[in-house]
C-alpha cells in the first residue's frame, strides 16, 4: 500500500497534531501513513533535552526566544538549526521503505533535513512541507522541497518571497466537529464544564503546555467587566493551581473536547497562534491575539491580524474595546477550495508520472528530479491559489 511519511516535532503538540490530522485525511484517500517526531530520531537523547529546555525557556525566560528566533533568521543560526536536525538523518533514512511515496514535513527542522537529501539525490520520493504557522520564517523554506502548502495568502506569499517552490494556499485542516453550535448545545457544554450558565464567557488557550501570561491576562479580562475568563491551562497543573489560588475566572486542567469548550464560550484569547485559532473560528467564536508569546508567537499575532483571523490586541487599554467589538462583529471564517491532503496526492500522482515518463533516466536522476504540480509555475512571482 502507499505509504507517505510524515514528520514533526513535539515542541508542544501544533506541529503532531497537524501531522495527524493530515494523516487521517490522506488514509481517506488510499494511502497509509505513519508519523514519527523528529526528536525521538536524534541519537542520545538530544531531542528530548531540546525540547525540555525550550520548555523551560517559554516558562521562566521567554523573552530570550526573541534573540533566538531573530538569530535563526540570519545565516548562522539557520545553519545551526540545520546542523542540528542532520542529527537524525540516518534513522529517518531508515524509515523510508519501498512503499514510501512522499514524505511531509510540519517542523522546520525537518523540512531543512528532508530538503536537503532530497537534494542531495538521497530521497527519492517528493517532499512537502506543511506550513503550520502563520507566520513563515527562512528556517521553514528548504531547497530540494517540492512543494510548500501554506494555510493562508498571507503565509502564501511570504512562502513564495523566500523562494518556496510549489505554494499552495490550502484550508486549515480541521475536523468536523469544530463546527458552529447548534441551538442548545452551549448550555450543553456549559453543564459539562460547570461553567456559569449565563454569563459572557472568554476562553483562554495556552497550549497543551500551557504557557503564555495567562494569569494576568484573566486578571485583565476580568477588569474589562465584559466577560468572565475561562483558562485552558493544558497540562500546566501548577499554573492552573495558582490561577485557582488567585480567584480570577475559572481554570481549566487538561481537556479532551475542546469543540464542547469553543461551544460553551463566547469569545476566544489566544497568544501562540496554533491550531486553537482555526478551530475556534470553525466553531464560529471570535479570536483576539493578547499578550502573544516572543518569537514565533509575536510573528504569528502579525500574520493573524494581517489576514483579519485574529486582531492583535497590543495593550491593555485596547482590551475592552477590542473585546466587545469582537463579540458584535460576524466571525471570518477562513476557507479555499484547495484540501491539503489532495494537494500532497497530486504531487503523489504527478511524481509517478515523470518516473514512468523518464524511463531512459538514470536511478540517480530520478531521485533527484523535483516533483511539481499541475500548473505550477517555475518563476514563483506569486503563491499558485485557487480562486
Amino acid at each position: 500500500m502507499p505509504t507517505i511519511l510524515l514528520v514533526s516535532a513535539s515542541f508542544g503538540s501544533g506541529h503532531d497534531v497537524a501531522a495527524r490530522r493530515l494523516g487521517e485525511r490522506l488514509a481517506a484517500l488510499g494511502f497509509a501513513t505513519r508519523q514519527v517526531d523528529l526528536l525521538e530520531l536524534m541519537p542520545l537523547h538530544i531531542g528530548r533535552a531540546l525540547r525540555q529546555a525550550y520548555r523551560v525557556q517559554l516558562g521562566t525566560v521567554p523573552n530570550t526566544w526573541n534573540v533566538l528566533s531573530d538569530w535563526m533568521e540570519h545565516r548562522s543560526g539557520k545553519c545551526a538549526a540545520t546542523w542540528i536536525g542532520s542529527l537524525a538523518t540516518r534513522r529517518l533514512q531508515e524509515l523510508i521503505c519501498p512503499d514510501t511515496v512522499a514524505v511531509v514535513s510540519t517542523y522546520p527542522m525537518a523540512s531543512q533535513l528532508l530538503g536537503r537529501l532530497r537534494a542531495a539525490g538521497s530521497l527519492p520520493v517528493p517532499v512537502v512541507t506543511l506550513l503550520t504557522d502563520m507566520s513563515v520564517h527562512r528556517l521553514w523554506v528548504a531547497d530540494g522541497v517540492d512543494a510548500h502548502i501554506a494555510l493562508d495568502d498571507v503565509a502564501g506569499d511570504a512562502a513564495d518571497r523566500l523562494g518556496a517552490a510549489n505554494v499552495r494556499v490550502c484550508s486549515p485542516i480541521v475536523p468536523p466537529i469544530f463546527r458552529p453550535a447548534e441551538p442548545g448545545e452551549q448550555a450543553q457544554a456549559r453543564r459539562k464544564f460547570g461553567l456559569p450558565r449565563s454569563e459572557t464567557l472568554a476562553l483562554i488557550v495556552t497550549g497543551s503546555w500551557g504557557v503564555g501570561a495567562f494569569r494576568q491576562t484573566a486578571t485583565d479580562l476580568a477588569a474589562t467587566g465584559l466577560a468572565v475568563p475561562v483558562v485552558a491551562c493544558g497540562r500546566n497543573e501548577r499554573g492552573r493551581s495558582r490561577l485557582a489560588a488567585r480567584g480570577v475566572g475559572v481554570p481549566l486542567g487538561w481537556v479532551d473536547d475542546m469543540a464542547a469548550l469553543f461551544h460553551a464560550c463566547d469569545i476566544v484569547i489566544q497568544s501562540g497562534g496554533g491550531c486553537s485559532v482555526h478551530e475556534a473560528l470553525a466553531c464560529g467564536r471570535p479570536v483576539l491575539t493578547y499578550r502573544c508569546l516572543p518569537g514565533h508567537g509575536r510573528g504569528n499575532a502579525a500574520r493573524l491580524d494581517d489576514a483579519g483571523w485574529a486582531p492583535w490586541v497590543r495593550h491593555r487599554a485596547e482590551l475592552r474595546n477590542a473585546v466587545a467589538t469582537a463579540l458584535r462583529t460576524p466571525v471570518f471564517v477562513p476557507a479555499t477550495p484547495l484540501d491539503a491532503a489532495r494537494v500532497v496526492a497530486d504531487l503523489v500522482a504527478s511524481a509517478s508520472a515523470s518516473a514512468s515518463a523518464s524511463w531512459l533516466g538514470t536511478a540517480s536522476d530520478l531521485a533527484s528530479t523535483p516533483a511539481t504540480l499541475p500548473g505550477a509555475r517555475s518563476d514563483r512571482p506569486r503563491p499558485l491559489v485557487s480562486t
